[in-house]
């Protein structure tokens, strides 16, 4: 009965949604598709992609986790309301918010 969930947005859902809205949203999921899993830029999509979501209150029993996170991703790109741009802002907002952390992580490396 359960699908394909993870508990936090997977990348392995990113390539799905590449056709999804328009040519500056594709150009973005083509770029994070070639990065390593631990870039900043990846990471940035990640958490953009769990904010729209809502991955942090999704219940593993909840209906939207029992159609999976594939499904969910695609429907909450297909209701957004906002435009190409304000995605692209959010994941502006999600990269510099990925930056300031690892910035942060970096500055507790050199303390210690």
């Amino acid at each position: 009965m359960y699908v394909d969930t993870e508990i936090l947005f997977p990348n392995n859902v990113i390539p799905l949604l590449c056709d999804r809205r328009g040519e500056e949203w594709r150009k973005l999921v083509k770029h994070v598709l070639t990065l390593p899993g631990d870039h900043p830029e990846l990471l940035a999509f990640v958490l953009m992609m769990i904010r729209l979501n809502g991955c942090m209150e999704c219940e593993t029993d909840s209906y939207r986790a029992m159609r999976g996170c594939a499904a969910c991703a695609l429907q909450t790109l297909h209701r957004y309301k906002g435009s190409d741009q304000e995605l692209l802002r959010t994941y502006a907002k999600a990269l510099s918010d990925v930056e300031r952390h690892m910035a942060g992580e970096e500055e507790v490396r050199r303390i210690a």
